[in-house]
């Protein structure tokens, strides 16, 4: 950092250790989020969240440490993760639409049952 105040640098310092380590806390209480549910809108986002929490820990590793090719790798991740994101959507999506129609099937033969026995 540089800026000649010795009690600025340290604080930047102290800050740079202090975020990661809470970051990575909160990611593992949304790895527990993932695992318990209850459903799973409540899985994906956490998974998202995940995903997000993990960026931001490259990108301070990238400043604190000086390495500008951690920057890339962020971005990779980035691509990765919404693109898994995405994709679990998109399967969500189909198992909810499949459940949605057996459950339609199911109660309209449960109603034409009952019609024919009135």
């Amino acid at each position: 950092m540089n800026s000649g105040n010795i009690a600025l640098e340290t604080a930047f310092g102290i800050a740079m250790t202090i975020f990661p380590v809470l970051l990575a806390i909160m990611v593992f209480m949304c790895l527990i989020r993932a695992i318990k549910g209850p459903r799973i809108a409540d899985r994906i986002v956490a998974i998202n969240m995940m995903g997000t929490m993990t960026m931001v820990i490259i990108a301070i590793l990238a400043v604190k440490m000086n390495e500008g090719y951690l920057v890339d790798i962020c971005i990779i991740y980035a691509m990765i993760s919404f693109l898994a994101v995405t994709l679990l959507t998109k399967v969500y999506m189909g198992v909810y639409a499949e459940r949605s129609a057996e459950r339609k099937k199911k109660r309209e033969e449960e109603d034409h049952d009952s019609t024919i026995v009135d």
